[in-house]
């Protein structure tokens, strides 16, 4: 029989090897998982596409953060290029671990994933769409399903900012303090936020005029009948 203090290692090096290991190729199953949990019931009772970058404009408005900063985090955060619908988003359901970082298909399946991490010893875990460390904020939320759901997680990240903001009276310092209170980390990090900050600002103006075009549109096509 072997001895504890070898099998305790063992146990360990697998957890490593399992949580490194890319996850399986996606199944027709999987897939439809993806495609019915795009949209998932916010804290006002409303549906939004799980698009974490797209669910942090009433955040944003509520804690008075500058508009697209919380989707410029998001995407930091949680982003990976999805196959479906082909496009970069900041993914609700993403677990950081071990020093890599993992998506599942739902909910359900990432906190299946932080229980089994928890189980083993492993405490420090990022989750959800604005990857909240739950070592460094052990009060951040009731629960694990509280921690994974995507209104709670973006509006517990949210508050921090905001928290941040008036402690150093800067939005810069804020989102550098957001990831580290270590400059050799956080400067880094806040380049890489405000890069994609002014990217996600361009973006959102493009989208406006799209809708005051077509809504021009739509008004001259109505003149003409």
């Amino acid at each position: 029989m072997a001895s504890r203090r070898n099998i305790v290692p063992a146990l360990m090096l697998g957890l490593v090897l399992w949580w490194l290991a890319p996850p399986p190729p996606a199944t027709a199953r999987s897939k439809s998982q993806m495609a019915e949990n795009r949209h998932e019931t916010l804290l006002d009772g409303t549906t939004e596409s799980l698009d974490c970058r797209r669910m942090v404009s009433a955040a944003e408005a509520r804690h008075r953060i500058p508009a697209q900063m919380l989707a410029a985090i998001s995407l930091t955060e949680s982003g990976y290029w999805q196959a479906e619908p082909e496009a970069f988003v900041a993914w609700p359901w993403t677990v950081y671990a071990l020093g890599a970082g993992r998506h599942f298909p739902n909910q359900a399946a990432a906190v299946a994933a932080v229980q089994t991490l928890l189980a083993q010893g492993v405490r420090n875990i990022d989750v959800g769409c604005m990857q909240v460390n739950l070592l460094y904020h052990p009060n951040a939320f009731a629960n694990l399903d509280e921690a994974l759901n995507p209104a709670a997680n973006i509006d517990y990240a949210a508050r921090l900012l905001r928290r941040l903001f008036l402690r150093h009276h800067s939005w810069t310092q804020a989102v550098a303090h957001y990831h580290s209170a270590t400059k050799a980390l956080n400067k880094p990090y806040r380049r890489k936020v405000m890069d994609q900050w002014h990217k996600e600002r361009r973006r959102a103006d493009k989208e406006r005029r799209q809708v005051v075009q077509a809504a021009y549109e739509r008004r001259r096509a109505a003149s003409r009948r």
